[in-house]
């Protein structure tokens, strides 16, 4: 990928709306990890493409948006709005921030900080 940092993961982000696990592979390093925090780390792009092709099966609807994004060279972090609606109900405005490390172009360490309680919370109005 040729794109700078910040495109690279607004790009990324962009790509969760689709529902389409296999639209992240192309941003991710083939030796990601990706780390939400209170969960077990995923190792490997396959894996975590797995993973999202999981969530992606619970959720109707993904509208996820960048409120703001700071670069510091290959660290990348996000504030982030994740957008889920389980099935049959509204969309919950999940907060999070999210930390991105770059390496060759692509997504080497990604971490996720939610509150998931609220997140429950929210999924659960």
């Amino acid at each position: 990928m040729a794109d700078d940092n910040d495109t690279l993961v607004r790009r990324f982000l962009a790509a969760f709306n689709t529902k389409n696990a296999d639209e992240l592979a192309p941003y991710l390093h083939p030796e990601v990890v990706f780390h939400n925090y209170g969960d077990d780390e995923i190792r490997g792009r396959d894996a975590v493409v797995g993973l999202w092709k999981g969530v992606f099966e619970n959720f109707e609807r993904v509208e996820f948006e960048t409120v703001h994004q700071a670069v510091n060279g290959d660290v990348v972090i996000a504030e982030q709005i994740h957008g889920l609606a389980l099935p049959g109900g509204p969309l919950a405005p999940v907060m999070n921030m999210a930390v991105y490390e770059i390496e060759d172009g692509r997504i080497i360490a990604w971490r996720d900080y939610t509150n998931p309680v609220k997140a429950r919370e929210l999924l659960a109005a």
